[in-house]
């Protein structure tokens, strides 16, 4: 098997973009006009909400794409990475998934579903502490961990 460059690792990665926006009504449709209008699949989000303003979290099949729709727009984010994990069909999996990161001290920060099942199953973002490690912890203990690929199209 051959050397992953950065650049290859990193487009791996399943990316999540935070984008703040002031919280009124018919904002968070502005937003996902301006992603699909430039051809940009949603495929996972998650919305904080404050008094002031409010933070939507989400996962997209083109990040380079929306990216530049963002920055081209003048909206404010960041962007972070995910570990996105399939859940089989048992309803002890998500039991089984916490407990592994568990017993490898790995910390979730913050998770939700994605709304794509690239292989028929369901699927969980998480925002752990260690990426690699999660990766790596879940894959030892047979669960499918996913890519950006596995998501785009």
């Amino acid at each position: 098997m051959g050397l992953q460059t950065a650049r290859e690792e990193e487009m791996d990665k399943i990316i999540q973009f935070s984008v703040y926006m002031e919280n009124k009504a018919g904002r968070l449709l502005d937003l996902v006009r301006i992603l699909t209008g430039g051809g940009v699949d949603i495929v996972g989000f998650t919305i904080l909400d404050s008094v002031d303003a409010a933070v939507v979290r989400l996962v997209v099949d083109d990040p380079s794409n929306a990216r530049a729709l963002l920055h081209e727009q003048n909206i404010a984010f960041n962007e972070s990475t995910l570990v996105a994990v399939e859940l089989p069909q048992s309803a002890d999996d998500l039991r089984k998934l916490l407990a592994i990161l568990l017993q490898a001290e790995i910390n979730i920060y913050f998770s939700y579903p994605l709304m794509t099942r690239p292989y028929g199953k369901a699927v969980l973002a998480l925002r752990v502490e260690d990426d690699e490690l999660a990766g790596s912890v879940l894959i030892r203990n047979q669960f499918r961990v996913l890519t950006q690929k596995d998501i785009s199209r």
